[in-house]
């Protein structure tokens, strides 16, 4: 039987007022999600996520207006944020950041899409990313790399895109495995990943490496720039890996180290073997 194709998700537009209208449907569909990542993150999301989706006061029922998020993100670190398609090119990603906006994609996924969706919606955008834009450290990183994407090469942005990758996007904190939390937007968006993400193999991996249940039990690595550079990875699969910083700070370690000069030396040294299996039908 061949697969439907789905719908293109297409994003809103606003109207002359700049406000943004939704469906039942689709707020129905934030409150869904919103009610189940509540359930999940105590315990599992860094408290500077959790301080910061205090400061946005998000609307239980319904679809946030951006200018209400622009408020809070204006006031803490003077970020805003700014309405896009649901896919832009590294070029425009990269000239927001560096602007101090971040790209927000005013479509919400659909019921039949509510685990997982390889587009960045709203949910993502504004509950994944937008509590730790209160948060200068998290602030400052997107904006330095931003502009480190601005002036780099085609092949520089692939190892840059990997920076973000685990870091932003799927990156944990936490010296130790009794305070690790979790600050990346694609894991904190996922409530599935949420709870997967801290059950780092190697508490429960028996002795017996063969084990099939350590194949679905990810790896805590510390974060090492050169290492994050060279780690393949892939966005239709949940994550083998997960790289975790010492605290929320590290990330203006981050920002001030050389790091087009590792991404140099990243690409001279070359790819990690991918550590997820590649999967044959």
């Amino acid at each position: 039987m061949e697969r439907q194709s789905k719908q293109p998700y297409l994003s809103h537009q606003p109207d002359a007022n700049g406000h943004i209208h939704y469906s039942d449907n689709e707020n129905a569909m934030w409150q869904a999600l919103l009610e189940r990542q509540a359930k999940q993150i105590p315990n599992r999301a860094c408290s500077a996520y959790l301080d910061g989706l205090k400061k946005l006061n998000l609307p239980p029922d319904r679809i946030p207006q951006l200018h209400d998020i622009d408020e809070v993100l204006q006031a803490t670190t003077g970020w805003q944020t700014a309405a896009v398609p649901a896919l832009i090119s590294f070029g425009k990603f990269f000239k927001l950041l560096a602007n101090k906006s971040f790209p927000v994609a005013t479509f919400i996924r659909r019921f039949d899409d509510m685990d997982y969706i390889e587009e960045p919606d709203i949910f993502h955008e504004i509950v994944g990313h937008c509590p730790l834009l209160t948060h200068p450290a998290f602030a400052t990183f997107n904006e330095t790399y931003g502009k480190l994407g601005l002036n780099a090469s085609k092949e520089e942005r692939l190892f840059l895109a990997r920076l973000y990758w685990f870091t932003i996007e799927f990156g944990l904190v936490g010296q130790t495995k009794d305070t690790r939390r979790i600050y990346g937007g694609g894991i904190l968006s996922s409530p599935s990943e949420t709870i997967y993400a801290l059950n780092d193999e190697t508490q429960n991996q028996s002795h017996d490496q063969s084990n099939h249940q350590s194949h679905h039990q990810p790896k805590h690595r510390a974060f090492d720039l050169l290492d994050v550079l060279r780690t393949p990875y892939r966005i239709d699969h949940i994550q083998p890996i997960y790289y975790v910083i010492d605290n929320l700070d590290t990330l203006f370690d981050i920002v001030n180290s050389d790091i087009m000069g590792v991404v140099k030396q990243a690409m001279s040294l070359g790819m990690f073997e991918p550590t997820y299996k590649v999967e044959t039908s």
